[in-house]
């Protein structure tokens, strides 16, 4: 995308975390905020570097991970435009925890600490939209881990392809398409789940006439089928 042109304080302003805020706060946290692209594989920061910023996804995708001392990746998160990171990592005052990689061509909004700083010494009220942040963040992470310990695999498979589908609205709902927002080898860690249970998964459901998959493209058939497979 072009960032000549790029418009900070309109774009914080559509950001969960600054909603609401007055344009002379949106003014203050943009002259703070810096616009940064990355290509595809790029490292936006790795465990142990000094965390001065939270960061925006404007375009593109972030995947966050830990990597173990065996080699192995995790995959804590996938973040898409809109979604923000790392906003209680500037609280710490301490390096990165966690690695965070472009899977894809990907412009992000990155929101300086010192900037956060002075804005909630302004305005008190501004740390109650940095909370709000953090624990819709905390709150993803309480569902990450109910799933791993309640859920089997398919479970956790199906709560994934349904994830963006309000719960009022899952028995109204008939068909969908999911757009799987990585390959599968990423989503596959996400939910904890090898990449062959993961394919095979996928691939029973199609057998099932539950799901027809195209790419990256998977075409839900029946929600409330698919549903009803998933809690057998």
């Amino acid at each position: 995308m072009n960032t000549r042109f790029f418009n900070m304080p309109h774009f914080l302003a559509s950001s969960p975390l600054f909603s609401g805020l007055s344009p002379e706060e949106l003014a203050r946290i943009a002259t703070s905020s810096r616009i940064a692209t990355y290509p595809k594989g790029g490292m936006v920061f790795m465990v142990g570097h000094a965390c001065e910023a939270f960061h925006i996804v404007v375009s593109g995708q972030v995947k966050l991970f830990v990597v173990s001392q065996a080699g192995h990746e995790k995959v804590i998160e996938i973040i898409s435009p809109g979604q923000s990171f790392a906003e209680a990592l500037v609280f710490l005052n301490k390096p990165y925890i966690l690695s965070a990689q472009a899977l894809c061509d990907t412009t992000l909004v990155n929101v300086s600490k010192k900037g956060v700083y002075n804005e909630i010494e302004q305005d008190p009220h501004f740390a109650l939209h940095m909370l709000a942040g953090i624990s819709r963040r905390l709150h993803g992470l309480i569902q990450d881990v109910e799933g791993y310990a309640l859920q089997n695999g398919l479970q956790r498979l199906i709560g994934y392809l349904l994830r963006d589908v309000d719960a009022s609205s899952l028995s109204a709902q008939t068909t969908l398409t999911v757009s799987l927002p990585a390959n599968k080898s990423t989503i596959a860690s996400r939910l904890s789940l090898t990449p062959e249970y993961f394919s095979r998964v996928l691939h029973d459901l199609e057998a099932q006439k539950l799901i027809q998959i195209d790419r990256k493209e998977i075409h839900i058939l029946d929600v409330q089928q698919l549903l009803v497979y998933g809690s057998k």
